[in-house]
Formats: C-alpha cells, structure tokens, sequence
C-alpha cells in the first residue's frame, strides 16, 4: 500500500464549476490572512489581480485576450496554494469543507413542537 504525501491534497470537486470557483477564492482569501504563509507567496495573487486589472495585456487579440487573463488567474491560484505550507492548506481546505457539507451537525437540529393557526 502506498503512503499519502503530506503535500498531496485531494479536493472534492462537489457543487458545480461555480462553487469550486468559489471555494478557491476563499481559500486564496484565508491563506492571505494567515501569517504561517511566507509574505513573498502572498505577492503573488496580488500581482495577478494588479495584471488581471490593468490596462497592458500580453495578448490583446479579443478572445484570446479573455483566455490568456483566466489561464493566468488559475495558474496564480495554482501557484499561491503550492507555495503555502500544505499542512495549512489542509487546515483552511478543511475548515471550508465543514462549512459547504450538506446537512449540518447535530447542533442544528431544533426541537419545537407544531400549532395550527386557522384563519
């Protein structure tokens, strides 16, 4: 039987494109507000939202122009997280896996009892 990596971090891709969209921004967010990352990694979103912004394009042809800005949107997402510690990364992934999982805990269930209003 093979041995996990600590670095090899398996993501559930539940919920659709949008929601792993999603997920991964807040994931980027919460890394970015951990001081466990090196401040040299976090450089690196910010420098794809400042290209992602500005006016000078690599490519200015007008579809390949939009392809070129979400390929260097991911490939800096794809960066950042390697970069990050992977136990940290583990650490936020799980937090935000126990906040997306459908049904709750136990602790949401209430106990109440039903009246029927008649009008």
């Amino acid at each position: 039987m093979t041995e996990k990596k600590p670095s090899e971090i398996i993501v559930n891709q539940q919920g659709g494109v949008v929601r792993n969209i999603l997920n991964q921004i807040k994931l980027i967010v919460r890394l970015m507000g951990d001081p466990r990352v090196n401040i040299f990694a976090k450089l690196i979103p910010i420098g794809t939202l400042v290209y992602l912004i500005s006016p000078i394009d690599a490519v200015s042809l007008p579809i390949i122009g939009a392809v070129d800005d979400a390929a260097l949107l991911w490939l800096g997402s794809y960066i950042f997280t390697e970069l990050c510690p992977p136990d940290v990364v583990a650490e936020h992934m799980k937090a935000l896996a126990a906040n997306t999982t459908p049904g709750g805990s136990q602790d949401d269930v209430v106990d109440a009892e039903t009246t029927e209003v008649k009008e």
